[in-house]
């Protein structure tokens, strides 16, 4: 076990120091979250009527859309590992094949929770005035870091399987989308029949609703869901599809070649 916790450690001390001399990616993953919450608040916030402050609304899901934006740079720095000669000269040492990824997925963590606060301060400028206590403050920033632990795993699956670094960049259409048709900028009572069902079954939408409901104090669900079914159903979306995703890399990670 401290062989496999310090191999972890050497990666993840690895995916930081490449984090940190990636500029522009860094920048990209900051400056495009803070630029829709922007245009949200400052041009479409005035004509949507949430029943709310349209900041205290709208900053839960800006949130999750940047560590979608994190996991696609993920997915890209695993694929540069895989098709770079990294991993063949990995493969040669003592390193169980699941620590390489776990690495990537510990630095999209840290960078999410650095990118998280800068969003979080940029709203406040903004206006939005959280009503937390300190353990909603903690528990918002666990459901955050749930949320950012699976989709992480589901980049570094993607970078596994594709052979180019353009097919990983185009995951981030993917983490791009699912925030949008959800509660993140509108109710889902406002969408077509046809979307609304999409909307208030898939992952995101009571991910966002757990996270608004403890900074703002709005934590009805989609469709009248009681507040505390709204974060089991969050927890368990999460957490499944993070077993699954990250047993899923593992065995692809193993298989290529």
């Amino acid at each position: 076990m401290s062989h496999v916790l310090s191999d972890v450690s050497t990666m993840t001390t690895r995916g930081l120091r490449l984090v940190s001399r990636d500029a522009d990616a860094m920048i990209t993953a900051v400056v495009l979250p803070v630029i829709i919450l922007l245009m949200f608040v400052l041009v479409f916030g005035g004509a949507l009527d949430t029943g709310t402050e349209y900041i205290n609304y709208v900053t839960p899901g800006v949130i999750l859309l940047a560590a979608g934006f994190g996991a696609a740079n993920t997915a890209m720095a695993v694929e540069r590992d895989m098709s770079g000669g990294m991993v063949d000269r990995l493969r040669s040492m003592p390193v169980s094949s699941w620590t390489v990824l776990s690495g990537h997925v510990v630095a999209s963590l840290v960078k999410n929770l650095v990118t998280t606060a800068i969003v979080f301060g940029v709203s406040i400028l903004l206006g939005f005035r959280p009503a937390a206590t300190a353990l909603e403050w903690l528990a918002a920033v666990g459901m955050i870091l749930l949320f950012v632990g699976w989709i992480t795993w589901l980049a570094a699956f993607v970078g596994v399987l594709v052979r180019s670094p353009d097919a990983a960049g185009g995951f981030s259409f993917f983490v791009m989308f699912l925030p949008y048709v959800s509660s993140a900028f509108v109710p889902v009572d406002t969408l077509p029949d046809w979307l609304r069902g999409f909307a208030e079954h898939q992952p995101v939408t009571p991910v966002i609703e757990t996270v608004r409901g403890l900074l703002a104090g709005d934590a009805a669900g989609a469709g009248g869901t009681a507040p505390g079914d709204v974060a089991a159903l969050a927890i368990t979306w999460c957490v499944g599809l993070g077993l699954v995703f990250a047993v899923a890399a593992g065995v692809a990670f193993r298989a290529r070649r």
